[in-house]
């Protein structure tokens, strides 16, 4: 009686479950949670800050203070420049965890769209 177990054939996977789990699912799920947490928190920012514009408006009717729409405009300009390039950051650095970084700036937009 012959006890030899039989030996499987060679894979003919082409992308093994390790590849794919570290290439492709691990990144876009960090990259899906970033982006998701980056909208949450533009949100937040967005309504903090037009909490801040509405009580310089009512400070400025009252007469507490005075504003001056030129500084006022620059100060917008700054901020939304900040924004861009902290965008531009998140994008580049989740691009970064994998060699192409498909994956990972897909789940950022997805997570974008989602949040």
């Amino acid at each position: 009686m012959n006890n030899t177990t039989m030996h499987e054939g060679p894979s003919t996977d082409i992308f093994p479950s390790e590849f794919l789990l570290t290439n492709v699912g691990a990144p876009f799920v960090i990259g899906l949670a970033v982006g998701y947490f980056a909208k949450k928190m533009l949100r937040v920012a967005l309504l903090l800050g037009g909490a801040a514009i509405v009580l310089l408006f009512i400070s400025e009717y009252y007469g507490v203070i005075i504003l001056s729409r030129d500084k006022f405009g620059e100060v917008v300009k700054e901020a939304t420049g900040g924004v861009k390039s902290f965008g531009d950051f998140l994008v580049t650095r989740v691009g970064s965890i994998t060699s192409k970084g498909v994956s990972g700036v897909g789940g950022f937009f997805v997570g974008l769209k989602l949040g």
